[in-house]
Parts: C-alpha cells; sequence; structure tokens
C-alpha cells in the first residue's frame, strides 16, 4: 500500500516517534491521548503496553467523528504505543522527579535493563484492529555521575518510560549492547 492510499494520525506526542514516521517519508496528524495510565494495571509489562495503547486509542476515538471516517474513499490509520522499562523485574514509566529519574540512571550504570513497548494500529474506516508488543534488552557500561546529571538537569529524562532515552548522543556512549 503506498503512502498517498491511506492517511495517518499518530496518537501519541514522541518526539522519537514523531520522528520515526518522518524519516520513513509519511505525512501524518498528531493527536495524543488524555488518559489516567497510572489507573491502568496489569501483571506482565507486555499486558501493560497493549493496554495503555489500547486505551489511547479508545480516548481518541472519542474525539473523533468516526463516521467521516467511514465514508471517505482511503482509511485512516490511528497508531497509538506505549513503552515502558523493566528493571530487576519491575516496571518503570515516567519518572514523578528529578530525584527518582537520577535514581533511574545511576540503577542502570553498569547494569542492564529491558525496553517493552507495543504499537497498536486502528484502520479507522473497517475498525479493524492490529497490535503487538517487543521487548529489547539493553546492556550499560559505567555510566559517570557528570553525565547522569547532565540528563537530568536537562529534563527530558521526566518525559519517557524510565528516564531512559538510549538514543541521546548522552547515554548512546554508554550503551554496551542491545538484544532484540
Amino acid at each position: 500500500m503506498d503512502a498517498s492510499s491511506f492517511k495517518i494520525i499518530l496518537g501519541s506526542s514522541s518526539v522519537a516517534r514523531r520522528k520515526i514516521l518522518s524519516e520513513m517519508g509519511y505525512l501524518f496528524t498528531i493527536m495524543t491521548a488524555d488518559i489516567d495510565e497510572k489507573s491502568i494495571r496489569k501483571e506482565t509489562p507486555e499486558d501493560l503496553v497493549m493496554a495503555l495503547a489500547e486505551a489511547k486509542a479508545e480516548a481518541i476515538l472519542q474525539r473523533l467523528p468516526v463516521d467521516d471516517y467511514l465514508k471517505e474513499a482511503e482509511p485512516t490509520l490511528l497508531i497509538t504505543s506505549d513503552q515502558v522499562v523493566v528493571y530487576e523485574g519491575v516496571i518503570r514509566e515516567k519518572p514523578t522527579s528529578k530525584e527518582e529519574a537520577r535514581q533511574f540512571l545511576k540503577d542502570y550504570s553498569g547494569r542492564h535493563a529491558a525496553t517493552v513497548g507495543s504499537v497498536l494500529v486502528t484502520n479507522l474506516k473497517t475498525g479493524l484492529r492490529k497490535g503487538d508488543s517487543d521487548r529489547v534488552e539493553i546492556y550499560f557500561n559505567e555510566i559517570p555521575d557528570e553525565i547522569i546529571e547532565k540528563l537530568v538537569d536537562e529534563g527530558i529524562t521526566l518525559n519517557v518510560a524510565g528516564g531512559l532515552i538510549i538514543e541521546h548522543p548522552l547515554v548512546l556512549p554508554f550503551v554496551k549492547e542491545v538484544v532484540g
């Protein structure tokens, strides 16, 4: 299916997700879901990220004129997603403070964590929905305290799951291995 035969709504405010779609050459609109992520709890990180992606899709669908999408010739795809970090078996979402972000990063130094992410695509014309989750293990070299402080001071760590952005230029040099 070529890009001109469907429209995309990205149900996310994530800079990384916007960048991925842009670099792939897709045009898209952005809608964010105002949901209370903390009110949704699941046993496994895989179930949690899928439940959060589904809740985001539902919240956005409530604000869309879905009947209009049924009449359009080309389908519109709504893409929602979520990600958490798992460290020593504990699910980590966005840090609630700079202190928590600092502790998260110190924990990863010289150790490893996993990211668990989900993507859910909803075809607004047909109502068909497909999604899945994926797990990636990340192994770190020692991260110097001054690098951790720079990241925390930047504030970006407060906006991402587990306070972790492995593609950040300050973090990338300390990533030893990515598996998955």
